[in-house]
């Protein structure tokens, strides 16, 4: 399990995604708004639930085409968070993203790394079960 490099690449996700409840996405001047996860229930909603999934995945190590579905899912539910805290910012004139943001862009990352990971370790038994 601990083993396996999509482990890392899961926890690295989950760790990020629970970091978004406490660093800020967006920091805006006028009107003064400092946005992170807590700010919108739906993204709120959706870094949970990528978190949650990511932490659930890597106990999955056995059933190896469900890990890659559960993978999947999360990196589509983090890259449409990322979406909505875009649309969510955009009521701000002035303002920036926060140095803090690369922790949201971190998630899809690691899940990309960890989806590649899995399918490569499926790849290998496929063709260790054709030796056979």
């Amino acid at each position: 399990m601990i083993q396996r490099i999509q482990t890392i690449w899961l926890l690295l996700a989950a760790v990020a995604a629970f970091a978004t409840f406490y660093v800020d996405f967006y920091i805006g001047t006028n009107p003064p708004l400092k946005f992170n996860a807590k700010e919108s229930i739906f993204v709120l909603v959706l870094n949970v639930s990528v978190a949650v999934l990511s932490l659930v995945n890597i106990f999955l190590f056995g059933n190896r085409k469900l890990q890659l579905r559960f993978a999947v899912v999360a990196l589509i539910l983090s890259v449409l968070s990322i979406a909505l805290c875009f649309l969510s910012i955009k009521s701000s004139i002035a303002g920036g993203l926060a140095l803090t943001a690369v922790a949201y862009f971190a998630i899809p990352v690691c899940l990309f790394f960890a989806v590649r990971g899995i399918w490569k370790d499926e790849k290998l038994v496929k063709s260790t079960e054709r030796l056979r």
